[in-house]
């Protein structure tokens, strides 16, 4: 009876818990936005490990890539629901300082790029289908994880991606350790005495001379090779090129190289840079003197524009495509923020950045010079006639040239831009030089030209940017100062506007 009585007793008291339980209220499950923010959190992580190791394994390295790709998707598509969360914040700051004028700019332009479908169901939309790829994505990146730790460091100190920016080339792991594959193969000992050649193509200024620079200075690639050339003028007589090949490889031999060749041989790296199709005729006498002179194990790396030395290659070629534009706004919001996230320290400066990010068209060059003048002051007026001056130049050169002004500039062609604290004044950019590191740069900067107000000479060189991975390329552009013949009505709608063009 007692046994009864204690297991009915147990079962109701079972059930009146159960049913206390029920009755209280559950704690809310995560929206597609928190969880998302964490995933992301996740695979960042698993991003930040790998970047700083040396992946041999190409497979993890296309693993390793696509889950890159999908990370970037996901911080654009994460910034530009939380962009339109905050639409109504911003304006009611606006109006509170009085700057209508200067809103109707900045604030439409950024809900034209933040919403193209106009609607936030197709926002969430997009954040549902990266949060459950990258879920997957975390699910099977468990092996990659832990192969990880058979890989040595690259970097013996803590780092986060605002350090490792400055240190890597952004976005090309997975194409700077295919040409570090393609270097430090060895041929068999009974193979046919061939010297290894592997074409790079890309557009214009994507990166084709920076990758190689910054793969030859690899420990690995300067381990393995005693000296680096780089070739960019192949207009040669044929003595006169053999002459070239064998002064190399003399000087080769005799010097003493500043890097520990661990076999003792002493291999060259060829590096040829043309800018579109290579002659023929000159590529054949380039590499029947290059066979005949350099030591078995030297390879030859060719970069051109065109696909058509791709048959000159004797690997697969490898081509370089520019960053996408989710890829190129995380680069552009780290360089503006830091590795923190700005929604959580400056959620008002997202969307502006946002909007100065489409304007810049992928320039690298430009994101450096313009994240250095939004890093100076971080208040938001600040930002907003940034925004709105970079805008006016697009616009500008668009509506009269057709053509976005870094694209012209990349042509050698006359780019206008104003001065933000100069009104009355334009400066135009006619060349633009890439000069190497040992050479005298320019003492006026592109930030002191833009945001300076100081009186410039009437025509003068000014340095754009000089980049921190190798080859350290200092970029200068030959520029002339202009007075803008406006009127009165002009100059008090441009002020307005925050625009610097009549």
């Amino acid at each position: 009876m007692e046994i009864l009585l204690s297991a009915v007793l147990g079962d109701l008291t079972t059930r009146s818990i159960g049913f206390l339980i029920s009755k209280c209220p559950k704690p809310p499950e995560l929206d597609v936005e928190d969880r998302l923010a964490m995933v992301l959190l996740r695979a960042q992580v698993i991003i930040n490990e790998a970047m700083g190791r040396q992946i041999t394994n190409e497979a993890m390295l296309q693993q390793l890539d696509v889950l890159t790709d999908t990370v970037h998707r996901g911080h654009y598509t994460l910034d530009t629901f939380r962009c339109q969360n905050h639409k109504v914040e911003a304006k009611g700051q606006i109006v509170m300082n009085h700057r209508p004028s200067l809103f109707s700019i900045v604030v439409d332009s950024v809900k034209d790029l933040c919403f193209p479908s106009g609607t936030s169901t197709q926002t969430l939309g997009e954040m549902q289908e990266v949060l459950d790829s990258l879920s997957s994505m975390i699910i099977d990146a468990s092996e990659l994880v832990l192969f990880l730790a058979n890989y040595s460091r690259m970097y013996r100190q803590p780092y986060s991606m605002y350090f490792l920016l400055g240190n890597c080339m952004f976005g090309r792991q997975v194409e700077a350790q295919f040409v570090i594959n393609f270097l430090l193969h060895r041929q068999p000992a009974t193979s046919v005495e061939e010297l290894d050649v592997l074409p790079i193509v890309g557009p214009f200024r994507v990166g084709k001379s920076t990758l190689v620079a910054h793969v030859c200075k690899d420990e690995r690639v300067r381990g393995y090779f005693s000296e680096t050339v780089f070739l960019s003028n192949l207009d040669f007589r044929d003595e006169e090129l053999s002459a070239f090949i064998e002064g190399c490889a003399m000087k080769n031999q005799n010097s003493s190289s500043d890097y520990s060749i661990k076999d003792g041989a002493r291999r060259l790296l060829l590096v040829v840079e043309v800018a579109e199709d290579l002659n023929e005729d000159v590529w054949k006498k380039l590499y029947s003197a290059s066979k005949r002179r350099m030591q078995r194990g030297s390879k030859i790396i060719i970069t051109s524009r065109s696909d058509k030395i791709k048959k000159h290659g004797t690997t697969p070629s490898l081509t370089l495509k520019p960053l996408s534009h989710q890829a190129y706004w995380y680069f552009f919001k780290t360089l503006a923020f830091g590795s923190a996230d700005p929604m959580l320290s400056h959620p008002r400066l997202t969307g502006l950045a946002l909007e100065i990010a489409k304007t810049l068209n992928g320039s690298m060059i430009i994101a450096n010079v313009a994240a250095r003048m939004l890093r100076d002051s971080f208040d938001v007026h600040f930002w907003w006639k940034f925004a709105a001056f970079m805008r006016a130049q697009f616009q500008k050169h668009v509506s009269k040239f057709g053509e976005h002004p870094y694209d012209l500039l990349n042509q050698n062609k006359p780019v206008y831009f104003g001065r933000i604290r100069r009104r009355s004044e334009q400066v135009i950019a006619y060349h633009k030089y890439r000069h190497s590191s040992q050479e005298e740069v320019p003492k006026i900067t592109l930030h002191d030209v833009t945001y300076g107000d100081a009186e410039l000479p009437a025509r003068f060189e000014v340095l754009a940017w000089t980049s921190q991975i190798p080859p350290y390329y200092n970029y200068v552009y030959a520029c002339e100062v202009q007075e803008l013949k406006a009127t009165k009505t002009k100059r008090k709608r441009s002020a307005e506007s925050g625009g610097t063009f009549s």
